[in-house]
């Protein structure tokens, strides 16, 4: 399994499971712009990947609530490459809460901010370069809450909103691009542990049997999977359901 030739673009991969797929594609060969809310989050990243060997990797800083923000980093990938293979569409905040009025009004704009709109201006602005390869993937990590009728016994109002977002807008993108060429990769996880850290030898003994809860590694590996097949081959989206009723989620939301 090899992406040597892909140049993929990361958003929140200065930690957990962002940073977990950043090391994930540059151990597979791909060239990897990492971006993070700050610069030294995403350089941190960066660092700990060429420390492995790994020369073709940059970092960028990108705040999803920004559009102004979003723009500079998209003309800063546009200056290190013509082409954009794979858009992963990582970032976005997560938001607790047992009700409504457990959020602040500032938190319900930033959640919403940078799992819709960010998701969909960081898309916008990357999609010339999408559009300049001949074999774009958009990959968007949604969530278990961006599935109509789905209930998480934790997440705030304002995130089933953003991730619904989410989920409408890939709906409509995909339809909208596929005569171009491009095809539109959804990810509606439950929640799964990202907590390991993928540089150490935790990270391989993940415990992935059929009682356990889903692990990050499945998840990376659905992803790899599907930009990896055939242009005949476009599998739209991933939809996730447990072995078993006693696996259930642990840590990273959904």
């Amino acid at each position: 399994m090899s992406l040597i030739d892909r140049r993929m673009v990361i958003t929140g991969a200065g930690r957990d499971f962002g940073r977990a797929l950043a090391h994930h594609f540059a151990g597979l060969g791909a060239e990897v712009f990492l971006a993070a809310r700050t610069l030294e989050a995403a350089e941190r990243t960066r660092a700990e990947i060429l420390d492995r060997g790994h020369e073709k990797v940059h970092a960028f800083a990108c705040d999803l609530t920004d559009p102004a923000a979003i723009r500079a980093f998209a003309k800063a990938v546009a200056q290190c490459t013509d082409r954009v293979d794979v858009l992963v569409n990582n970032g976005a905040r997560w938001l607790e809460g047992p009700d409504l009025l457990s959020a602040s009004d500032e938190d319900v704009a930033d959640t919403l901010a940078s799992g819709g709109t960010g998701t969909i201006l960081v898309t916008k602005n990357l999609l010339p370069l999408l559009l300049a390869s001949d074999r774009p993937d958009v990959v968007t990590m949604v969530s278990i809450c961006g599935v109509p009728g789905a209930h998480h016994p934790r997440a705030h109002e304002a995130y089933y909103a953003a991730k619904h977002a989410q989920r409408g807008f890939t709906e409509a993108l995909s339809h909208r691009l596929r005569p171009q060429g491009v095809r539109v990769i959804s990810l509606f996880p439950p929640d799964f542990d990202s907590s390991r850290d993928p540089l150490s030898t935790e990270w391989s003994a993940t415990p992935r049997g059929a009682h356990d809860p889903l692990a990050a590694q499945s998840v990376i590996d659905c992803i790899s999977f599907a930009i990896q097949q055939p242009r005949d081959c476009y599998i739209n989206a991933f939809h996730f359901e447990a072995m078993s009723t006693s696996a259930t989620a642990t840590s990273t939301s959904g």
